[in-house]
C-alpha cells in the first residue's frame, strides 16, 4: 500500500532533529565510555561497545526514529548500533537510566538489540550480521500473506526496514534471501546500507557500492544513492565545484577515511596538491576555514539530515523494495574519525572530556535528556510528543489462543513410518475447515514432497499474491501432485536454502507479537541439512519466535542416500538449542499425541513456575523439533490413555516394565525400536526382568533432570524429574544400554540419574551407502549389537542368542 501521508520538514523540524542527533551520539558515545572507564570492572574484561560504528548511524537513526518512521514500521538495527537505538528509546522514556549505565552488564542494555532481553520495544533482535536484514524481508512476505486474507485490519501495511553495515553485505544469508524476495514479489521494505567504508579489519574494495547497485536493480529493487550533502551540493553549485565534486567521487577510500582523521588542515594540503592553481576550484577550497573544510569534506549523504528526509519520503510514496546506500564516515563527530583502527577503538577519558566540553554538557549531568541542547527543553519535548513513530506507545501485539482439538486423528496403518505418518496427519488436517488448519502455514526448502507435505499442498494450496494455476492440470497431464497459487494458499515455496526456511519460520512465528495475528509455521527439512541453517535457527530461537520444524528423514537409517545425507549430531542439536523442544517418536501414535501438544505449547507465553510432575517450564513456550525418519516400523496398535498420552509428552515410557531384579534396561530413541524390541527378547530367557525403556525426548528428559537438581540444591528436597520417578524401582546393580540413530551421548547421560553402569550404542562417524541392516550392523546398533552391549555391561552368564563377531 502506498503511504500517501507525507510529512514537510521544514526548517524548525530541522534543527530539533540535529539537535536530537548531537543529543544522541552523545548518550550512546557516554553509555559505552560509562561501561568501559567509569563503572567498576571486576573481572579486568574488555567491556567494548563500538563507538565508531554506532556514530556512523547517528543521523540516519535520527531522521528515521525521530521522523520517517510510522508506528507500523519494524526495524533491524546494525547489531553495532545497538547503543544509538538504547539512546534514542531513553530520549523517549522507553529505557531506563539504570539499564544504560549497565549496558552490556548483567540484566542492563543489550550489547546488540534483543527482543527478549532488552526492554525498549525491539522489533527484531540482531547480532549475528545479516539474520536481522533477512528478518525484514521475510517479514513483509508475512504482512503480505495476512493482508492477502483481511487479517490485521486495524494495523496498516508498515516498512520493513533493515539497518545494514557496508561489511555486514559480505554475508551469503542476505543474497540467498534477496533471491527469494524476487521469486515472491517483494514489497515495502527498506534496506539502508551504512556505507562507512570500513569494517573490523580492513578499508572496505573500491567500488563496492556499483556491485551492490547492481544486484538490488536486477532483483527488481529501488536503489537511491545518498553520496553528497546539501553543503557538498551547494559547493558543487560554485565556480570550480565540479572539479571537487569529481575529486570526491575519485578518492580512493582509504585516502578519504585517513583524511577525515587528520582533519582540515590535512583535506586542505591534499586539496591543494591534487587541485591547487586551477583558479575557480583553488579559490573555492581557499574560502573555508579548516573547519570549514572538514564540515564540507564530512558531509556525506548519510550525515544530511534534510537529505535523509527528502529520500526516506519519496519513498514512502509507493511500495517498492528500496536499498539506501548512504555514504557515512565511520566515527562520525568523534575524535577517531575515519581511523582504520577505530572498530575496537574507545575514546580516552581525555578525549571524552573534551567532547562532552564541546556538547557544554556539565560533568554530573551527562545523563540529563536535555542538557547541553541548543533548544529549550519546553520546545523540544513538544517536538518528541509528535513524533509519529512513538504516537502509539509500544508496538508488541498479542494474539487469541487457536483451539487445539484434544487429539488429532492419527492413520491407523498397521506398518508406517514417521516421516508418512506426519503427512497423513497433515493431509487429514488440510481436511477440515477449522480454526487451527486455518492458522497453519507451511514451508520447506524445495522439499516439500519428499518430506510428505504433498497432500495438505493438494488441498490447501500453495500462497502468491496473484493467482497461477498448475499448468500441468490444465492441460491434463496426470499428476500426484495439483498444485495452485493463489492469495488463500497457505504454504510458502522456497528455494533450496535452508537459512531462508528458518528465518522465514522466524518471521511467520512472530506474526502474533509483530502483526498481532497468530500463525502456526510448520517448516519442513531434511534433518541433516538442519547444520545448513543452524545460524538462522538460533537466531529464530533467540527471538523466541514460534515454529514446528519436522526434519526427515534423519540418521543412517536413510541407508542408500550415503555420508552426505546422514544425520548424527542433529539430536544434540535439539537438545542444546534453547527456546526448542526435540521430539523423536518411533510410532505415529507417539507422533499424533506430540504434535497435538506442540501446536498448544507453540501459542504458550505464561511465565508460570516449572511444574512439579517433570520440572519443565512449559508455561512459557516455545518452538518445536520433530526428527522424524522414513524408515516403516510395525505399529503398535493400542490405546492411548491419559497417562501414556503424557509421559510421551514428558520424555519417556515403559514399552516394557523391569521386574523388581532387573539385570538390563534398554534405552531406546525413534528409528532403532525393532531393533531394541527384538534385544530385549534376545536376551530375556539369560538376563532377569529385563525393562525397555521407550525415550520420545532425551531433550525434554534432560532437560527436566536438570532442573529437579536445581531445584534440589536449593532446598525443594521433594523435586523428583520425570526420569527419576521411571528409574526410582530400576536396582542400582542393573546395567543400562542405550541406543539411537544418531550420537550416542543424546542418551548415554541416562546411567548417570540413580548410577547405573551404562553403554551407549549409537553413531559416531559418518556413514556410507547400503541398507539399514547393513549400516546399523556397522555401528553396532542392531539388536546383536545391543545384546552385546548388555552382556558387557551387566554380569551374567552368556547370552545364548548373542552371535560372535564373525557371523554377524
Amino acid at each position: 500500500m502506498v503511504d500517501s501521508t507525507t510529512i514537510e520538514h521544514g526548517a524548525d523540524t530541522v534543527e530539533c532533529l540535529r539537535e536530537l542527533e548531537r543529543k544522541i551520539l552523545w548518550l550512546a558515545s557516554w553509555t559505552i565510555h560509562n561501561a568501559n572507564h567509569v563503572r567498576p570492572n571486576l573481572d579486568g574484561l574488555k567491556v567494548g561497545g563500538h563507538q565508531a560504528s554506532s556514530a556512523s548511524l547517528a543521523t540516519i537513526m535520527t531522521a528515521l526514529y525521530f521522523a520517517a518512521l510510522r508506528p507500523e514500521d519494524r526495524v533491524a538495527v546494525k547489531p553495532h548500533a545497538s547503543p544509538i537505538f538504547h539512546a534514542i528509546q531513553y530520549l523517549m522514556g522507553n529505557q531506563t537510566r539504570e539499564k544504560l549505565e549497565n549496558f552490556r552488564g548483567y540484566k542492563g542494555a543489550q550489547s546488540y538489540p534483543s527482543r527478549t532481553k532488552d526492554v525498549d520495544d525491539v522489533d527484531f533482535s540482531t547480532g549475528s550480521v545479516g539474520m536481522g536484514v533477512a528478518q525484514t524481508l521475510f517479514a513483509s512476505l508475512v504482512q503480505d500473506y495476512l493482508k492477502a486474507r483481511n487479517w490485521a485490519p486495524s494495523i496498516p501495511e508498515g516498512r520493513m526496514v533493515a539497518l545494514i553495515g557496508d561489511a555486514e553485505m559480505d554475508e551469503g544469508n542476505i543474497f540467498e534471501a534477496l533471491l527469494e524476495g524476487w521469486k515472491h514479489g517483494l514489497r515495502n521494505t527498506w534496506w539502508i546500507v551504512d556505507y562507512n567504508r570500513q569494517s573490523l579489519d580492513a578499508v572496505i574494495r573500491e567500488g563496492l557500492w556499483e556491485r551492490l547497485e547492481g544486484i538490488f536493480r536486477n532483483f527488481g529493487w529501488d536503489v537511491v544513492i545518498l553520496k553528497h550533502g546539501r553543503l557538498m551540493r551547494e559547493a558543487f553549485a560554485e565556480e570550480g565545484g565540479d572539479r571537487l565534486r569529481e575529486w570526491i567521487d575519485t578518492c580512493p577510500n582509504q585516502l578519504y577515511s585517513a583524511l577525515t582523521f587528520q582533519g582540515g588542515a590535512a583535506w586542505r594540503r591534499r586539496l591543494m596538491d591534487d587541485l591547487g592553481d586551477q583558479g575557480p576550484v583553488s579559490r573555492l577550497i581557499e574560502r573555508r576555514s579548516d573547519g570549514e573544510l572538514a564540515d564540507l569534506m564530512g558531509n556525506l549523504g548519510g550525515h544530511d539530515l534534510p537529505s535523509l528526509l527528502e529520500a526516506f519520503e519519496a519513498a514512502r510514496r509507493h511500495d517498492r523494495p528500496v536499498c539506501f546506500i548512504a555514504y557515512t564516515v565511520k566515527g562520525f563527530g568523534l575524535p577517531l574519525a575515519g581511523h582504520k583502527d577505530n572498530h575496537a577503538g574507545l575514546l580516552t577519558p581525555a578525549q571524552m572530556e573534551a567532547f562532552r566540553d564541546g556538547l557544554k554538557i556539565r560533568p554530573g549531568h551527562e545523563w540529563d535528556r536535555f542538557e547541553g541542547l541548543g533548544i529549550g527543553e519546553d520546545r523540544l519535548s513538544a517536538f518528541l510528543g509528535t513524533v509519529p513513530f512513538f504516537a502509539k506507545g509500544p508496538r508488541r501485539y498479542s494474539a487469541p489462543v487457536v483451539p487445539v482439538p484434544e487429539a488429532l486423528e492419527v492413520p491407523k496403518q498397521k506398518a508406517l513410518s514417521t516421516q508418512a505418518g506426519f503427512g497423513l496427519i497433515m493431509n487429514e488436517l488440510g481436511r477440515t475447515k477449522e480454526g487451527l488448519a486455518e492458522r497453519i502455514v507451511t514451508t520447506a526448502p524445495d522439499v516439500t514432497v519428499s518430506t510428505n507435505l504433498g497432500s495438505w499442498v493438494n488441498r490447501r494450496g500453495l500462497f502468491a499474491k496473484e493467482a497461477m494455476a498448475d499448468l500441468f492440470k490444465k492441460e491434463r497431464i496426470p499428476s500426484t501432485y495439483s498444485w495452485d497459487f493463489s492469495p488463500d494458499g497457505q504454504h510458502f515455496e522456497l528455494g533450496i536454502a535452508e537459512a531462508n526456511l528458518f528465518t522465514m519460520l522466524s518471521a511467520l512465528g512472530l506474526s502474533h507479537s509483530v502483526f498481532g495475528e497468530r500463525l502456526l509455521p510448520i517448516g519442513t527439512v531434511y534433518d541433516p541439512f538442519i547444520y545448513r541453517g543452524a545460524d538462522a535457527m538460533n537466531y529464530a530461537c533467540y527471538q523466541d519466535a514460534r515454529f514446528m520444524l519436522v526434519a526427515t528423514p534423519a540418521g543412517v537409517t536413510l541407508a542408500p542416500e550415503g555420508g552426505a545425507h546422514q544425520s548424527i549430531g542433529t539430536p544434540l542439536v535439539g537438545m542444546a538449542q534453547d527456546g526448542l523442544a526435540y521430539f523423536e517418536p518411533a510410532f505415529v501414535d507417539e507422533l499424533g499425541v506430540i504434535m497435538r501438544w506442540a501446536f498448544d505449547y507453540m501459542q504458550r507465553n505464561g511465565e508460570g513456575q516449572p511444574n512439579e510432575r517433570n520440572w519443565l517450564r512449559d508455561e512459557t513456550g516455545g518452538a518445536v523439533y520433530l526428527r522424524l525418519s522414513s524408515r516403516t516400523l510395525e505399529q503398535p496398535g493400542r490405546d492411548m490413555a491419559p497417562e501414556l498420552r503424557q509421559d510421551i509428552i514428558d520424555g519417556a515410557y515403559w514399552m516394557r516394565r523391569p521386574g523388581p531384579n532387573c539385570q538390563v534396561v534398554v534405552a531406546y530413541t525413534g528409528a532403532v525400536a525393532p531393533e531394541a524390541i527384538e534385544a530385549v527378547g534376545l536376551m530375556a530367557e539369560d538376563r532377569r526382568d529385563v525393562g525397555l525403556l521407550a525415550v520420545t525426548s532425551a531433550d525434554r528428559l534432560h532437560g527436566g533432570w536438570s532442573a529437579a537438581q536445581r531445584a534440589r540444591e536449593r532446598g525443594l528436597v521433594h523435586a523428583r524429574s520425570h526420569i527419576e520417578r521411571l528409574l526410582d524401582g530400576v536396582p542400582s546393580n542393573c546395567g543400562m544400554v542405550t541406543v539411537i540413530d544418531g550420537h550416542p551421548a543424546t542418551l548415554g547421560w541416562l546411567g548417570s540419574v540413580h548410577g547405573h553402569r551404562t553403554r551407549a550404542l549409537g553413531v559416531e562417524h559418518f556413514g556410507q551407502t547400503g541398507t539399514i541392516a547393513d549400516l546399523y550392523r556397522h555401528f553396532g546398533i542392531d539388536a546383536q549389537g545391543i545384546v552385546l552391549a548388555a552382556q558387557a555391561t551387566a554380569a551374567g552368564r552368556p547370552i545364548r542368542h548373542l552371535h560372535t563377531i564373525g557371523e554377524r
